[in-house]
């Protein structure tokens, strides 16, 4: 159930800053991985790795697999994009003032109220008739503390502490980065090496070392042990991009990257293939051995990173070279996004619990538990938005 919990949080993806005008292709593809967050945790319990539920669907699993890797890494990634330019805006006190109020308010907020109310679901499968007092005490007192999705809030967070020390140290710091992104203009696979390279250093250690399944874990603060220098890596290499002229490189809307965006969707299929082979293999032929072998974990972790880089690459092909002039119904949702992402967890599990009990396929269970949770966490979202100061936050 641990593993669960944790497969998949999503997202307060920075905003871009005011001294630019905003990206209405980044805006969207944050806002379109929001609502991905949402589907992979309406999902989860209807499949096998899952299986929470009494029915489950093998599509389903398609989609969790696709999604558990690729998606926090492309979070990280947009999330670096502004970091640079705002650490030269804003003074260094300012800069962490605005971080703390942005991401460790609702951190500290989430974790002492919405988190523990999502899990308290969880809680009364195991244990009927425990209450929300009883089982909030024993959360904060004896553990486990689990943060949920919201895990994600606390390491962005020492992401942007980290960058906001290192701009102290050299304000070029990551030109290398932006230069090679300006080179990707015209050649966008060259970046993409670079992305798998640095991402493979960066995971397939730790998960060979720690294994896919180990958290780091203290009181509410969490992260996967195997995929925390993976996600340092793509918010650098985002704000190694973001660091300058952002829109005249790998992502500009005239670049190569947009011209070639089939190619890229095709690029995407061969290791998300190749992961279902090694799962296969793990599961038929190994017999789903604990640890699994060195061996399996680094095959496995190069598809993986493999697959992350391409997908982040398909998607923004697609966002960037959109001509829609909207609003389309992302750019409707772009400002309640991350609100979205902060209060969806115990709805959707709520809505799961609920489910539990009816004599339905998957499917309609999935549909439900994930259209609900969309008009919900957005119905909420929006009234918190109307309280003063909360669109400072939210």
């Amino acid at each position: 159930m641990k593993s669960i919990a944790h497969a998949a949080p999503a997202v307060d993806v920075q905003a871009a800053p005011k001294a630019h005008s905003r990206n209405l292709a980044l805006d969207r593809a944050r806002t379109f991985l929001t609502l991905v967050v949402l589907l992979h945790h309406a999902v989860i319990p209807y499949t096998y790795f899952g299986h929470t539920d009494p029915t489950s669907w093998i599509g389903f699993d398609c989609v969790v697999l696709a999604t558990d890797s690729f998606f926090m890494a492309m979070f990280f990634f947009l999330s670096g994009l502004f970091v640079w330019p705002g650490l030269g805006r804003k003074s260094w006190p300012v800069f962490l003032r605005d971080r703390l109020l942005r991401l460790g308010l609702p951190f500290v907020v989430c974790a002492v109220t919405v988190i523990p109310l999502a899990y308290w679901a969880i809680a009364l499968r195991a244990t009927p008739g425990i209450t929300f007092s009883e089982f909030w005490w024993k959360t904060v007192t004896v553990g486990p503390w689990p943060s949920g999705p919201v895990w994600f809030v606390w390491v962005l967070m020492t992401f942007d502490v980290t960058a906001s020390l290192l701009y102290r140290v050299s304000s070029k710091l990551l030109d290398p980065i932006n230069w090679l992104s300006l080179k990707a203009f015209e050649w966008p696979w060259k970046f993409w090496l670079f992305m798998v390279v640095v991402s493979a250093v960066a995971y397939i250690p730790a998960l060979v070392h720690y294994g896919p399944y180990h958290w780091f874990e203290l009181g509410p603060f969490s992260v996967q042990a195997s995929r925390v220098l993976l996600y340092a890596s793509y918010f650098f290499m985002g704000a190694g991009i973001g660091a300058k002229s952002l829109e005249s490189g790998l992502l500009s809307a005239n670049g190569r990257l947009t011209q070639r965006r089939w190619f890229w969707t095709i690029v995407t299929l061969v290791p998300y293939a190749l992961m279902w082979v090694m799962i296969y293999i793990k599961r038929q032929i190994i017999d789903n051995p604990d640890p699994l072998p060195t061996w399996y974990l680094a095959i496995y972790g190069t598809f993986f990173v493999l697959f992350s880089a391409s997908i982040l690459f398909a998607i923004l092909a697609y966002f960037l070279q959109s001509k829609s002039p909207g609003p389309t119904l992302l750019d409707r949702m772009q400002g309640d996004a991350y609100g979205m992402f902060l209060v969806h967890y115990p709805i959707v599990l709520w809505l799961q619990y609920w489910l539990f009990d009816f004599d339905l396929p998957a499917i309609p269970k999935a549909a439900i538990a994930f259209f609900a949770t969309v008009v919900l966490s957005w119905g909420i979202t929006a009234l918190l938005r109307q309280i003063p100061g909360s669109r400072y936050v939210l």
